[in-house]
């Protein structure tokens, strides 16, 4: 039996794709890239060629359940972990780690989200299995680091130091968040930053360990809910579990704060798909930049380096528009500079407030 099991993270809202994606559809089950597979089929055919297919857990809300099963109708019911009220990421993991940790206590983990763009795939599979080795043999909690190729604000850093536990696995020196273009640049200059792809590889007792340590009121809630998983009462017993744990991120919670961390530079032509400004950059484009989905009635004049995604059919004209996202989705349009695109998901806070969850 195969000690190393993938935990994919499919439970966000996608906020800062509005207004395509929405609260009920979010981006995970979307074509974004027009490949004909949703983001969360590509994440989870990607790592059927690192783990079996029954290792494979997805964790998600309990309102995605049913979108689960239909876009991966091979898992079975027990590999679809629901959290019942959303807390940021750190109680879903414990939650997926202490389902895993009850079926086999050797278990070796990688943790991901299931909206990123990997270019790569051979050279991720051999990524991935490099750090479930160094997860096994050591007692470290590992996340990937992407060498960053320009100064980008909306990522976070890792710095690193020369210290190695083994190969390519660098001691962590500090986590920042998102930092401003003049950080960013600072970042870029020194050689010893890395992006946060925020995947991250363990066994499960040293997260379970770092977990008691460092969250042990979570650690406690999910650790006493052992008797109750693959069971009746599991549903039940989570969803009062769930009302007590702090809304916390893992990096926040755990990986800030533990003195066993490592990054591994990795190079796999990742994006994290996180905005449309990120699309734009994926996208073909036409010879002044512009990149239109569904172009058949999209009329561009003296227009330039447009992000436009409109619904087919749609008659659109755009005439002297410059470095501007054009979207439009379910009686919605956004038109935003692409430099204010990490503005979105504000503006996505202020529709809900003014107008209630109609167009969320």
């Amino acid at each position: 039996m195969s000690n190393n099991f993938a935990l994919i993270m499919a439970g966000g809202v996608g906020s800062r794709f509005w207004p395509v994606s929405r609260t009920s559809f979010p981006k995970q089950f979307l074509d974004i890239l027009g490949t004909g597979q949703s983001l969360l089929q590509t994440t989870f055919n990607r790592f059927k060629k690192i783990v079996p297919v029954e290792n494979i857990y997805i964790l998600t809300n309990e309102i995605y359940r049913s979108l689960v099963k239909e876009h991966l109708p091979e898992l079975s019911e027990h590999q679809i972990i629901c959290e019942p009220v959303m807390r940021n990421t750190a109680p879903c993991i414990a939650y997926g780690t202490a389902k895993i940790r009850k079926i086999n206590t050797n278990a070796n983990i990688v943790v991901a989200p299931s909206d990123h763009l990997i270019l790569d795939t051979e050279n991720f599979v051999e990524t991935i299995n490099k750090a479930l080795d160094a997860s096994e043999k050591y007692d470290c909690l590992i996340t990937l680091g992407i060498k960053p190729s320009r100064p980008d604000t909306g990522y976070g850093y890792i710095q690193y130091s020369d210290e190695l536990l083994c190969e390519d696995l660098h001691k962590v020196r500090t986590f920042t968040e998102k930092p401003n273009l003049e950080i960013a640049e600072t970042f870029l200059a020194s050689g010893d930053f890395l992006w946060n792809s925020g995947i991250f590889v363990w066994s499960a007792n040293s997260i379970n360990a770092a977990f008691d340590k460092f969250l042990p009121d979570m650690n406690e809630i999910f650790k006493e809910g052992e008797k109750h998983y693959n069971t009746e009462s599991e549903s039940a017993y989570i969803q009062a579990g769930f009302q007590k744990c702090v809304n916390i991120s893992i990096d926040y919670g755990i990986m800030e704060k533990a003195n066993n961390v490592y990054v591994m530079p990795a190079d796999f032509g990742w994006s994290d798909l996180g905005t449309w400004a990120s699309v734009y950059e994926l996208s073909d484009k036409d010879y002044v930049g512009n990149a239109v989905t569904n172009k058949e009635k999209v009329m561009m004049y003296n227009s330039s380096n447009c992000m436009v995604n409109v619904p087919k059919g749609k008659m659109v004209i755009l005439e002297g528009l410059h470095d501007y996202i054009v979207v439009e989705s379910n009686d919605t349009l956004l038109i935003c500079p692409r430099k204010n695109e990490q503005h979105v998901k504000e503006i996505v806070a202020d529709v809900k407030q003014k107008f209630g969850q109609e167009y969320i």
